[in-house]
């Protein structure tokens, strides 16, 4: 729709841009580097953000930069994940079947990882989504994987991935100290500032293909007001506010028609949950 009129050969803000074209704030390539130490020296990491901060988007970039030679990832992401079905999963992605009980499949698991890396030379890592929503037995699991090794080397690495609840309402309390302490690494990640705001925009628009000035400063100004800095709120911003420009036969993007959109377009719970 408004891709052609603006003439740009994709549409600007949507979740799927490929990894190597997608904005990386300081906070993402420091984040990067952290998840690279822990996937390298089997560590034991946590991420937690508000939504819509870049959880998904770090672990993305994080995955597609992992040498299938040298690593092993893999990902879950169950809110009613169960400990027989943690060990399911993973054997699974291993490409091996489970077996009934959960100790049989948590021994076989244990085997598997061991040969990936004596045999295969490769180093497992393994990626949790939406942690916070997990029940304390699944998340004890990990710990005595982690402990698979004698408090030696770990056969794995492991990264929690979840909300700001997952410390809030989980780690920090003492009935979790066991979990609390293993951890090795901790990332969180905020919004962005304004400055990063303006670079967010522009680098979306240049994978669209986009030349030249659409967004003006006071444009930027107003998105970073009303999105508070969080991507996903950027994104769903400026996506309506290129329709309404696009319906307007405007070339170029002010404060006024972004205050416009946010006034008339977005849902009132949209911008009262940030």
């Amino acid at each position: 729709m408004y891709e052609n009129y603006f003439e740009m050969r994709a549409t600007p803000f949507v979740r799927n841009i490929p990894t190597d074209r997608l904005y990386r704030s300081p906070q993402i390539e420091d984040a990067l580097g952290r998840l690279k130490y822990t996937a390298d020296k089997q560590k034991f990491a946590t991420v937690m953000a508000e939504p819509g901060c870049g959880k998904s988007t770090l672990i993305r970039m994080f995955a597609s930069e992992l040498s299938r030679d040298k690593y092993l990832p893999l990902y879950l992401s169950d809110s009613k994940l169960t400990p027989r079905w943690l060990y399911a999963g993973l054997l699974n992605q291993m490409g091996l079947e489970p077996r009934f009980y959960r100790g049989d499949s948590k021994r076989d698991l244990q085997k598997e990882l061991e040969t990936v890396w004596t045999v295969q030379g490769r180093r497992v890592v393994c990626i949790l989504d939406e942690a916070h929503l997990l029940e304390k037995e699944t998340l004890e699991e990990f710990r005595f994987l982690l402990n698979s090794e004698y408090d030696s080397v770990s056969n794995l690495a492991l990264i929690l991935v979840g909300q700001k609840e997952l410390w809030e309402k989980k780690l920090r309390l003492q009935s979790y100290a066991a979990i609390r302490q293993r951890i090795d690494i901790s990332i969180i990640l905020g919004r962005l500032d304004r400055s990063e705001v303006g670079k967010y925009i522009r680098a979306h628009l240049d994978y669209a293909g986009y030349v030249g000035e659409l967004f003006t400063s006071d444009a930027e100004e107003e998105i970073y007001r009303v999105s508070g800095g969080i991507p996903r709120m950027i994104n769903r911003i400026c996506e309506k506010t290129l329709i309404y420009a696009y319906q307007q036969h405007k070339r170029l993007i002010d404060g006024p028609m972004v205050r416009y959109v946010a006034d008339h377009e977005m849902m009132q719970t949209d911008i009262a949950s940030m």
